[in-house]
């Protein structure tokens, strides 16, 4: 899988990684893929309940390293 943009929002607590990652996803072109690393709790749920209703996929399931997660996003 080829990431075309990586989004590091470790430290932001919520709902700024949601923002963060929307406003990305609004400057890329459809089909890239976003990979965000983040580290707020909430986030693991919200950023891919956000996407999906905005209309982006997510490319696979969020991967969990201890406090931070990765999530990859289709654009």
């Amino acid at each position: 899988m080829s990431v075309d943009y990586t989004l590091d929002i470790r430290g932001e607590s919520c709902p700024y990684p949601v923002i963060y990652t929307l406003e990305t996803l609004r400057d890329m072109k459809k089909g890239q893929l976003l990979q965000v690393i983040a580290d707020c709790p909430a986030a693991f749920r919200n950023v891919p309940e956000e996407v999906v209703k905005h209309g982006y996929t997510m490319a696979q399931e969020p991967v969990r390293d201890g406090q931070e997660f990765t999530l990859y996003i289709r654009a």
